[in-house]
C-alpha cells in the first residue's frame, strides 16, 4: 500500500474557495471565500450580484456590470462579504474563525472582517496587484490591528 500525504485544512478550505469561485457571476474576477473554526466549515462565499438581481454574465457577458460613480462594479458583493452576510444572516458566529480567500481584501471588506472578530486570514492572490495599487491597503489594515494575515501558498501533494 502507498502512502500519500493528506491534505491539511488549509489546502482543503482554499481549494474550496477556489472551486467556489467558478460560482462566480462576476465578468471582471471570479473570488471565493471559506470561513472555518478548527476543523469545521461555518460559512461560504463567491462574489457577485445580489440574490435576486441581475446575474452579470448573463446580462452584460462581455463588459460586466454598470460602473458605480467610484468605478468599481454597482451590482458586487465581495466573497467574504457574501460569507459574513450568510454566516449574519443564519445566526452563525465567526468569531475566532479563520476566512481563506482567493483574492486579498480590500480595505472595506477588511474593516468588516476586522469588526466581525475573525482572527485569521490566509489569501491566495494580492488584491493590490488585481487592482494595479502600491500596497494591499486590507492586509495592511488587518496585520495593524491584530489580525494574523498569511500569503498562502499552494503545496503540490505526491
Amino acid at each position: 500500500m502507498i502512502m500519500t500525504e493528506k491534505p491539511s485544512f488549509d489546502d482543503i478550505y482554499m481549494d474550496l474557495a477556489l472551486n467556489l469561485s467558478k460560482r462566480s457571476h462576476c465578468v471582471k474576477m471570479k473570488v471565493g471565500a471559506v470561513i472555518a473554526k478548527e476543523t469545521r466549515i461555518v460559512s461560504l462565499g463567491y462574489n457577485g450580484p445580489p440574490a435576486g438581481t441581475h446575474n452579470c454574465d448573463v446580462e452584460w457577458p462581455e463588459e460586466g456590470c454598470p460602473r458605480s460613480s467610484k468605478g468599481s462594479c454597482s451590482l458586487a458583493v465581495h466573497a467574504e462579504e457574501n460569507a459574513i452576510l450568510y454566516a449574519a444572516k443564519n445566526k452563525v458566529d465567526i468569531k475566532g474563525t479563520t476566512l481563506y480567500i482567493t483574492l486579498s481584501p480590500c480595505l472595506p471588506c477588511a474593516r468588516m472582517i476586522f469588526t466581525t472578530g475573525i482572527e485569521k486570514v490566509l489569501f491566495l492572490n494580492s488584491y493590490a496587484a488585481y487592482k494595479g495599487m502600491a500596497s494591499d491597503e486590507g492586509i495592511e489594515f488587518l496585520r495593524k490591528f491584530g489580525v494574523e494575515v498569511i500569503h498562502f501558498k499552494k503545496k503540490e501533494l505526491a
